[in-house]
């Protein structure tokens, strides 16, 4: 029996064949591929920060995931934390030879894991081999210590417009983002810095979606918060508060994936899904499912959403479908389903309800329509009925469940442990009557 056929292996979300995995590193799409890298002990399943290093998958549809040999390993500068990666296009290192060009990464090198205070600094990799194998470069590290603490998880991309490299790294005395250029990814400035943020920056730009033309910039740390506002290469402008884009206790460090062709033009994100358990298992944690980012106009300003990638829908099995069906006190939605892992989309009515009852494996998702509250997991969130209906989309795999409302305008990211011999999914009222308008409920196959 493999280790796909345990009792708590996510069986369509990534997880590391063996030992533990935290944080998402590295995502850059380069000739078909989408490589990620992840925070990995290999000789343990607990996070043991003297021995991180990058393991690295690679996958052609986001789903399907190859593991390749560990792609970054520690040094004398320290143990190898968080970073990320991109493709040199324009040979600003200057080590391209022949047509292809470099795939560079960047890291923090977390001095104090090999040697009592040591700084962390930063660092750079390259690959010529299509990510491969990486090799270090003889200079590191690139960039020393700047705010006396542990300086971490650099996020570069290329700006166009202004021909230069761009970092966000996490300041951690006071914490904080700071913003650095450079013409050869070699020697750094620090141009800005943007306060209350912690951890894991990214940033990127968005179209606005039915608004031709029209860009924002989103800046996000490892919490969820985000800010959406303007970037001219060294300074970004808020003009937003900070806005959460996921409600789920699990959901933490997320990135999104570096230079996606300007064909497809999606910006997708995964996160890792923090705390989750895993018992008896030979591996640890789990990452979520890869999700598009889109910004909106809405009455309460410009937000972002977040919907599962379309490729989802191609391991979706035969689809069960029960439209215009009413729910009642004592009354039930498919009882009888068993598959384990599924896609489910409910347009709900709820009429005269004042809320209902979602169970999924024994854990329960809650509506309250008084209180405009949904609840999973331990966690609960506002969600707001639209003319007193809901949209929502839930994926269940072996120990998660991620719920999207209203086409992504809500988001929910959930680990747990299913109950022994509780009944995959039941749908309840306490009192009055529930229309599901729509239902398409998708088994997922297994990967």
């Amino acid at each position: 029996m493999s280790s796909h056929d345990s009792q708590h292996r996510p069986q369509y979300h990534f997880s590391p064949p063996a030992n533990w995995l935290n944080d998402p590193n590295g995502f850059v799409y380069y000739q078909g591929e989408y490589h990620l890298f992840y925070q990995h002990n290999p000789r343990g399943s607990l996070p043991n920060f003297g021995q991180m290093h990058w393991g690295h998958a690679v996958s052609n549809d986001l789903l399907h995931w190859q593991h390749l040999p560990i792609a970054l390993s520690p040094d004398e500068l320290g143990t190898i934390f968080s970073g990320s990666a991109a493709v040199d296009w324009q040979n600003t290192l200057g080590l391209q030879s022949g047509s292809e060009p470099v795939l560079v990464a960047a890291y923090t090198a977390a001095g104090e894991h090999v040697t009592p205070s040591k700084p962390y600094t930063q660092c750079l990799a390259t690959s010529w081999d299509k990510g491969r194998t990486w090799q270090k470069h003889p200079a590191n590290p690139l960039l020393g210590n700047i705010s006396g603490g542990g300086d971490r998880d650099p996020r570069i991309f290329w700006h166009a417009p202004s021909k230069c490299w761009v970092m966000v790294l996490y300041l951690d005395q006071d914490p904080s983002f700071a913003i650095l250029n450079s013409t050869d990814l070699l020697h750094w400035q620090q141009v800005s810095l943007v306060p209350g943020f912690y951890e894991c920056p990214d940033l990127f730009e968005l179209p606005i979606v039915e608004q031709p033309g029209e860009t924002r910039w989103v800046l996000g740390g490892a919490d969820g918060g985000y800010l959406v506002g303007r970037f001219d290469g060294q300074v970004f402008t808020p003009e937003s508060e900070k806005l959460t884009l996921d409600f789920g206790y699990n959901f933490y460090a997320s990135q999104t994936w570096n230079d996606i062709p300007r064909e497809d033009g999606r910006r997708i994100q995964m996160t890792w899904m923090r705390g989750g358990q895993y018992p008896d298992m030979p591996f640890n944690q789990q990452m979520s499912i890869p999700c598009e980012l889109t910004l909106h106009e809405t009455p309460d300003g410009l937000r972002m959403f977040r919907w599962p990638v379309r490729e989802v829908e191609t391991l979706h099995g035969g689809a069960v479908t029960n439209d215009q069906a009413v729910v009642t006190p004592g009354s039930d939605l498919l009882p009888n389903f068993e598959e384990s892992c599924f896609d489910l989309a409910l347009e709900l009515d709820l009429g005269d309800v004042q809320g209902f009852t979602l169970e999924i494996f024994g854990e329960k998702v809650v509506y309250d329509k008084s209180s405009s509250l949904l609840a999973c997991c331990d966690m609960e969130a506002p969600l707001e009925t639209r003319h007193g209906q809901l949209s929502l989309r839930i994926l269940v795999d072996i120990t998660s469940i991620e719920i999207f409302a209203f086409g992504g305008a809500f988001s929910m990211s959930s680990c747990f442990l299913p109950q022994d011999g509780a009944c995959p999914l039941r749908l309840q009222v306490s009192a009055g009557r529930l229309v599901v308008k729509e239902m398409r409920l998708n088994p997922i196959n297994s990967l």
